[in-house]
């Protein structure tokens, strides 16, 4: 966890160093679970301040078929109903109670992730585009 916070704020010094209009960052998939999110606080508090999270919300029947339909082609050993299905209950234990967190402090974008590649873009430049 120390690791890969050091490495996200090495990156984003480096960037604002060189422009410092450069002072916004996507961070994805992170922080994942409790560890990540007390090791995130612990380092960058009053460093980065979190404006919010981009929740992309899919049942998990519709992950789980674009998952598989992804393996034919993707080479990806985990690409199977076994290893999805481990996947998702890693993500309710451990992921999902962080974004729960940051919906109660009114942090959470969500997305509904089902519809289509298009309406999903779409959807994602509208809340940055209201972010600034």
């Amino acid at each position: 966890v120390e690791i890969t916070i050091s490495l996200l704020k090495r990156e984003m010094d480096q960037t604002m160093a060189a422009n410092a209009q450069k002072n916004k960052f996507l961070i994805d998939g992170f922080p994942r679970n409790e560890d990540n999110l007390q090791g995130w606080n612990k380092t960058m508090d009053g460093k980065a301040d979190v404006s919010f999270v981009l929740f992309f919300d899919c049942n998990n029947e519709i992950c789980i078929e674009r998952c598989l339909e992804r393996g034919k082609s993707s080479g990806r050993s985990d690409d199977n109903r076994e290893s999805l299905e481990k996947r998702i209950q890693t993500y309710l234990q451990s992921t999902k109670p962080i974004i729960d967190l940051y919906e109660e402090m009114g942090k959470v974008k969500k997305i509904d992730a089902s519809k289509s590649v298009d309406e999903v873009f779409d959807e994602v430049v509208k809340i940055f585009d209201k972010e600034g």
